[in-house]
């Protein structure tokens, strides 16, 4: 009796347990939704800006994220930097590189000490380098703070005033899992941010953080923290910089502005991204990632913010906020941004040709043209006989920048026959879900 008894109390608390998770899930959902239906109707439609001949910084920043132990991108970021701005002849320099997290992969003793010693290697004394701990550095939850100082000198959290402009580096602390921040921190955070609002005059304010805001830029439904939101809305001088999803700078989605500014940094390691919500993505050429962010700003509030790309040497965005101290300015919202979106579209003349690549078939089409990105294709291949030999929804790479407007997909191994027409149809859809018309081109098998 007794075993039947403690059989049935522990099918009980599964029960229940089960029901809080779903009962979260659907929580989450209602808020996202709900979110996500404010944030199409908030703002104006205007044209989106362009930084002005005059604009003449009195600080530049660099921030990376998530290099997770590769420490010769981290090298490249810093030379990079460097060889660009050092002959600047509108601002020469770089005033502050800042480091959002995940250096390490699990936190160990020296996973800090090759970072540190690679950023004492290629910063230069003069300039200032501050880091902030990620969720891959907490999760050596016993030594993660001790190593922290240990190798770089300062605390986790900590407000560094570059050029006049305030600086907040907010690690948080671990909480009950690597996700959350404790009361104590957050009101850290306010209290400095409150005092740098109040010591900044017309300057924007600088916030550095591993996760995304709940909510703001592409992959922060998911790779969130809910908690930080709540800190920095409403307090329009914020420009916040943050890591974690591994979601591509060079997706228009990864700058957003509701009542302060929001921008993600990609990543040095490797690009994750989503299709149909569906995110753990790593498509062709993921583990390219190389970009980060330059971040310039002058002293009545204007800011320029631009991402570069390591493996093509290219700088791949460019967006300028005339002054963060009004919102009614702000251009970069999504309902603007997915106004100035506009469905892709397939030249008439576009080609396709499919061959073989390493004993495998590549079906390779010109590609289509948006506003901003092609996010996706979809694709699907009939033989002769009308018969679909072959159909795949898959991401476009276009966090790959190489400049040859040519779209591929790998089709696999026996596919195709060498010789035989084949007719594909293509659909294409830009960041903001505009779909294209769909696209019919017929090509010959050759391989």
């Amino acid at each position: 009796m007794k075993k039947k008894s403690a059989a049935k109390t522990i099918g009980k608390g599964v029960a229940w347990f089960l029901i809080a998770i779903i009962g979260i899930l659907t929580l989450l959902s209602v808020i996202t939704l709900s979110w996500g239906i404010a944030q199409r109707n908030k703002g104006d439609i205007m044209d989106l800006p362009t930084t002005p001949d005059d604009f003449v910084p009195t600080v530049r920043l660099i921030a990376f994220t998530d290099s997770h132990n590769k420490n010769d991108r981290v090298a490249d970021v810093v030379d990079t930097a460097y060889l660009l701005f050092d002959e600047d002849p509108v601002y020469a320099g770089v005033d502050g590189f800042f480091g959002l997290g995940d250096f390490s992969s699990v936190g160990g003793e020296g996973d800090f000490k090759n970072f540190a010693e690679t950023l004492s290697k290629h910063v230069r004394p003069e300039t200032k380098c501050i880091n902030i701990l990620g969720n891959h550095e907490m999760k050596n939850k016993e030594q993660c703070y001790d190593l922290f100082r240990k190798y770089f000198g300062y605390e986790p959290n900590t407000v560094t005033v570059i050029n006049g402009f305030s600086c907040i580096a907010f690690s948080g602390e671990r909480s009950l899992t690597e996700w959350t921040f404790t009361p104590s921190s957050l009101k850290w955070a306010s209290d400095q941010l409150k005092t740098a609002e109040q010591n900044s005059g017309d300057k924007p304010v600088f916030v550095f953080q591993h996760p995304h805001n709940f909510g703001t830029v592409y992959g922060s439904t998911i790779w969130c923290n809910f908690q930080t939101n709540i800190l920095w809305n409403g307090h329009n001088k914020v420009v916040n910089f943050s890591g974690h999803s591994h979601f591509p700078m060079n997706d228009p989605r990864s700058i957003n502005q509701s009542s302060y500014t929001s921008v993600g940094v990609g990543g040095t390691s490797a690009f994750e991204l989503e299709k149909n919500c569906i995110v753990g993505l790593h498509p062709e050429g993921y583990d390219t990632a190389a970009q980060f962010c330059v971040i310039e700003a002058n002293d009545v509030g204007s800011v320029r913010i631009r991402g570069f790309d390591l493996p093509s040497d290219t700088f791949f965005c460019d967006y300028f906020i005339s002054n963060v101290n009004d919102p009614g300015c702000y251009a970069y919202t999504y309902k603007n941004m997915s106004a100035h979106d506009s469905a892709p579209v397939f030249a008439d003349d576009a080609t396709a040709t499919a061959y073989k690549k390493d004993d495998e078939w590549v079906l390779a089409f010109d590609e289509a043209k948006s506003n901003f990105i092609v996010h996706e294709y979809k694709v699907a291949v009939y033989d002769e006989k009308g018969r679909r030999v072959f159909s795949v929804d898959y991401i476009n790479p276009y966090y790959v920048i190489d400049g040859d407007n040519v779209a591929e997909v790998r089709l696999g191994k026996n596919t195709l026959k060498s010789g035989k027409t084949y007719r594909m149809k293509v659909t294409a859809r830009s960041a903001y879900h505009l779909k294209s018309e769909k696209k019919e081109i017929s090509f010959v098998a050759v391989g």
